[in-house]
């Protein structure tokens, strides 16, 4: 019996039925030689008291000398008491990170993966977990076998959706809808940060022991910085004047104009029920907002608008939407079509929510009160906090509210820290509604901004 060399494995011819060569240096190794001509490495071994055989790989893919050390590597394992035929079958049953992704969607769709608060799930959120899912982790890692991931490969991902490996156009199912995805660090950051939560799920369904996502530093998305200036609040005002004159944009100018004077979510005002409004207690009782039940203080600019909309309007949304009792459907396209080639093109509805919180803290609130007003995760303790303070709160809402819509309607005033005396409060809120009051509107309004 030779030992197994190239020249040997080269030379081995076929037969009608495969048969062995065995290594004389290491017993227990040989090369199976196939009817077809293919030869493969193979160690012969007993385990448990039976006789079992397992394949290393194909001859031409390992040499002799490979085959051998792998060979004695494996004998080393049978000797502690592994068994590599049972750990290839466990490893072929493996699950792969896209099956642990369907396992996690099933659970997340079914409301049983709680986000903030011990909460389910939004369905926004979920929207954007498949989004993240199928754009991003899917098609870097989605072959991957859970349990052979590790930090590196978490690295890896991070990496490559920073430098917009997974950028593309993908089509969303509506009639010539489709969805451009981007990279970016905010798109990293957050999709390891999907991939790290689905990967301590998987940990608590026992399918791997720890989450290699752990500890993996994500970068810090993009802080949000940009809020509107005194002069920009004045020409948001000019344009939604001109946009106002348009039949076609009038709810959504007023639906801007309400995030504009409230701090709210773009979400929460389209959604927003007439059973949610509370003109009495000037407070909007949010029954689902971002944070859960919410109640967000309002300001007598809203009070009034709601108070007169309410009189017209009988559906259930305070911006109802076409014929049928639905919430307002067009608002991005008619947002994007307002603001097209304006000076402030570059606002989002976050920018109306974070300017509505700067121009609060610039007038001398606190951060509670602040978070209080906007229903931000900070005041994650007003629900007491309101109900308790609920006169310093409006007038806080009124003061803020009254603050910008002098703005958005050209009435230029000083502007001054709050008082905390509240003799001090109420004279500095009465002064600048006076002279609100009598503020003219002569600013010309440019129109060609509208799209045709």
């Amino acid at each position: 019996m030779p030992k197994l060399t190239k020249r040997t494995a080269d030379s081995a011819k076929a037969r009608e039925t495969d048969y062995f060569i065995w290594d004389t240096e290491l017993p227990g190794l040989g090369l199976r030689v196939y009817p077809s001509g293919k030869r493969s490495y193979v160690i012969h071994y007993r385990f448990a008291g039976r006789s079992r055989r397992f394949t290393i790989g194909l001859h031409g893919f390992w040499t002799p000398e490979l085959a051998r050390h792998e060979a004695r590597v494996l004998f080393g394992k049978i000797a502690r008491g592994e068994d590599p035929s049972e750990q290839r079958q466990l490893n072929h049953k493996a699950i792969t990170v896209k099956e642990l992704c369907g396992r996690y969607l099933e659970d997340l769709n079914a409301g049983l993966i709680m986000g903030k608060g011990g909460r389910p799930k939004k369905p926004t959120t979920i929207a954007s977990d498949v989004g993240r899912i199928r754009r991003h982790i899917i098609p870097l890692v989605g072959t991957r076998r859970v349990k052979d991931l590790t930090k590196a490969d978490i690295n890896k991902v991070l990496k490559d959706v920073i430098a917009g490996k997974t950028n593309g156009s993908f089509k969303t199912g509506k009639l010539r809808g489709k969805s451009i995805v981007r990279g970016g660090v905010g798109a990293a950051s957050r999709t390891v940060g999907l991939l790290s939560g689905i990967l301590t799920y998987a940990v608590g369904a026992g399918i791997i022991e720890a989450n290699p996502a752990h500890g993996i530093r994500r970068p810090k998305d993009n802080i949000r910085s940009r809020r509107l200036s005194d002069a920009e609040y004045q020409t948001l005002g000019s344009i939604l004047r001109a946009a106002g004159k348009n039949d076609r944009y009038r709810m959504t100018v007023e639906i801007i104009r309400q995030l504009v004077l409230t701090g709210c979510r773009r979400s929460e005002m389209l959604v927003l029920r007439w059973e949610e409004v509370d003109i009495e207690a000037s407070c909007l009782r949010l029954a689902d907002s971002k944070e859960g039940a919410s109640v967000r203080p309002i300001g007598l600019p809203v009070v009034e608008y709601l108070e007169e909309r309410g009189a017209k309007i009988s559906k259930t949304y305070v911006f109802p939407g076409g014929e049928e009792d639905n919430s307002f459907g067009s608002f991005p396209n008619h947002w994007e079509k307002i603001f097209w080639n304006t000076a402030l093109a570059d606002v989002t509805p976050h920018v109306l929510r974070h300017s509505f919180a700067s121009v609060a803290n610039d007038l001398g609130f606190t951060e509670s009160t602040i978070a209080a007003l906007i229903g931000h995760s900070r005041g994650s303790v007003t629900s007491k906090y309101i109900h308790t303070l609920d006169a310093a709160l409006i007038m806080a809402a009124d003061t803020i509210s009254g603050y910008i819509e002098g703005l958005l309607d050209g009435v230029e005033f000083k502007q001054t820290s709050y008082a905390l005396d509240r003799g001090a409060r109420k004279a500095t809120l009465a002064r600048f509604l006076k002279k609100m009051s009598s503020a003219r509107d002569d600013a010309p309004i440019p129109e060609e901004h509208l799209a045709a």
